[in-house]
């Protein structure tokens, strides 16, 4: 689904479609959320939190995902404040979106006062 792209950022293509509940933040589905929580954000240390925010970018603008059992497979929900700041005009649209590396998204969830 994400293939490294940069020393910071992996790449992948995303559906992007309007999150059904207006404002309320952007979401992936759930097991996607966990695995790639698991696989990319893991310390490998002990017990590892599944449940903390992916951080991706689509096109200029970076923001925190949640995992959401409703949200169909490879697709990405954005609420529609945020599809506004794009060129996406007509949603679905398939996107290549960037999900931050660790170290990146820490820093990133860090400079929006979000805890880590």
């Amino acid at each position: 689904m994400f293939e490294r792209f940069s020393r910071g950022y992996y790449v992948g293509r995303l559906s992007i479609e309007p999150t059904p509940d207006a404002e309320t933040g952007a979401f992936i589905q759930r097991a996607t959320h966990e695995r790639l929580n698991e696989q990319l954000y893991a310390a490998g240390e002990g017990i590892e939190r599944t449940d903390l925010p992916l951080v991706m970018k689509l096109e200029t603008s970076h923001f925190a995902v949640d995992g959401d059992s409703g949200v169909p497979q490879d697709t990405l929900w954005v609420p529609e404040s945020l599809l506004a700041e794009t060129r996406i005009e007509t949603p679905p649209t398939l996107r290549e979106v960037f999900l931050a590396k660790a170290d990146r998204a820490a820093q990133l969830l860090r400079l929006s006062g979000q805890a880590v």
